[in-house]
């Protein structure tokens, strides 16, 4: 939809931003809903019940006005029985009780993004009409005393309204809307309408992406929710023992201190040969690209199993895409009283990450607490130092003393000369060195440089690019160009 934005600051500007929360039963196109209108593809779409299980943040931009809609998981039935939806959806998980107890958290994280919500939208499904369920949820709705629009789904045409919308007249005096989440039809009158109702416009300058962006990544099961809860300090993601309880990446929202921060929870990345099933090949798919769009990427690494290939792999990852690196090993109170262990444990996590040396690591525990307090000091310290940008001057003035201190070695008979150095984007920091004969410059004297530029610009925790390009050479004899 071409007036929307893709995601940006959620926070942005001098005031809070209405929150609207979207309900409902599972698969009744909630997700849809939420990627169409912010303009992402943040949220799993597939045909298999409760595969969003936790809330997803997206900002919204419409009519000169924003506000943030939280996408949450499917309210599934309270009974018993129902636990056999969970099963379908989930056959792999290891029991019943556990499938439920997931369920039951499902239920209490959309119960609770409504009654934080200033605005409350309601779908449903518009082709199979009125459920017992719909019927529970709108009598709850009732009670928390919240502006509730019923958005009545999977209605393409002006032909199809009257029809599906007379059931559902009797869940009460609540406003119906037709909308097609897939198709598109009622979604731009139906946010008109919302957004007449919302806070005061936009400022013109639309307000400034400040955010520090953290992707939390890592295998399935190392406590990278539970950490995200212990960050916030409020249980915003569902936790729970069961391997995979993350399906795609979830946002959550900090401001402390006076920074601000983008959490994304990831799926766990399993081993390639693991991945089989669709669903779980799209949740690595949402990690890579939570990676992409972070600052950090804080790796965790469970204290009890000790560091893997894959964690190793992952660690790859981040370095692939430019990102700085926080090694967590989550746990550490799992290792309370065996030093041997510890060291073990150390020894080989300082082994498998020396390709990334400038990479910190912490020992935390979600659970207690632990260790936790420094996450975030140094986080906003490793996104400052990838966003900053350095003077032409300062650079070579580097280079100059480096290439005096140890001379480059002779290309073909030849010295190899360092015209100039320049920055030329930061994300990570990227510089690049103009010389005679870059094919001279070897992956050594490439590594020496860099040494240099880290000690020198006070670069010691993140990575940074270098980009060695040959100055072209003016032809004598030439006539020159008048510039106009």
């Amino acid at each position: 939809m071409d007036e929307m934005t893709d995601e940006a600051a959620v926070a942005s500007g001098g005031g809070r931003m209405p929150v609207v929360a979207l309900v409902g039963r599972p698969n009744v196109g909630k997700s849809s809903f939420f990627n169409r209108v912010t303009g992402s593809r943040k949220a799993i779409v597939d045909d298999t019940p409760g595969v969003t299980r936790d809330r997803h943040y997206g900002q919204v931009r419409w009519r000169n006005r924003a506000f943030i809609l939280v996408d949450t998981g499917g309210i599934e039935p309270e009974e018993a029985e129902d636990v056999i939806v969970t099963r379908k959806a989930f056959p792999d998980e290891s029991s019943a009780a556990l499938r439920k107890s997931v369920t039951d958290r499902m239920r209490s994280q959309a119960m609770r993004a409504a009654e934080d919500a200033d605005v409350v939208l309601f779908m449903v499904d518009g082709r199979e009409g009125v459920s017992s369920e719909d019927a529970r949820i709108a009598d709850w709705l009732r009670r928390i005393e919240k502006p509730v629009w019923i958005l009545v789904n999977k209605v393409d045409s002006a032909e199809m309204e009257a029809a599906a919308l007379a059931p559902f007249y009797e869940l009460g005096a609540f406003e119906l809307r037709p909308v097609s989440s897939a198709h598109g039809y009622g979604v731009r009158r139906f946010l008109d309408e919302l957004c007449e109702t919302l806070a005061a416009p936009l400022q013109a300058d639309g307000g400034r992406d400040d955010e520090i962006r953290i992707a939390v990544i890592g295998r399935p099961n190392v406590g990278k929710s539970s950490l995200v809860n212990r960050l916030v300090g409020a249980e915003r993601m569902v936790v729970s023992d069961m391997p995979g309880t993350t399906r795609d990446s979830v946002d959550t929202l900090l401001e402390t201190e006076g920074k601000k921060y983008r959490l994304i929870d990831t799926a766990g990345i399993r081993r390639k040969g693991k991945v089989r099933r669709k669903l779980e090949k799209f949740s690595v798919i949402r990690a890579l690209k939570a990676i992409e769009e972070s600052d950090v990427a804080l790796v965790l690494i469970d204290a009890g199993e000790g560091i893997a290939e894959q964690d190793a792999k992952i660690i790859g990852y981040a370095l692939d895409r430019g990102r700085g690196c926080l090694v967590i090993i989550n746990k550490w109170d799992l290792l309370s009283g065996d030093r041997r262990k510890k060291s073990l444990v150390m020894d080989e996590v300082e082994r498998q990450i020396r390709f990334v040396g400038y990479a910190p690591v912490l020992k935390t525990s979600a659970l207690t607490g632990s260790g936790c307090g420094r996450i975030l000091p140094l986080v906003a310290r490793m996104a400052a130092q990838a966003r900053m940008r350095f003077g032409t001057g300062e650079l070579n003035r580097i280079v100059k003393r480096a290439v005096e201190d140890h001379s480059p070695p002779l290309f073909r008979g030849r010295r190899l000369k360092f015209f100039y150095a320049t920055q030329v984007g930061i994300r990570p920091p990227a510089f690049l060195l103009f010389v005679n004969y870059p094919d001279a410059v070897h992956f050594s004297y490439r590594r020496y440089l860099a040494n240099r530029l880290r000690d020198g610009l006070g670069l010691d925790l993140v990575p940074f690019e270098i980009r060695i390009r040959e100055r072209k050479r003016e032809k004598r004899g030439g006539r020159k160009r008048k510039r106009h």
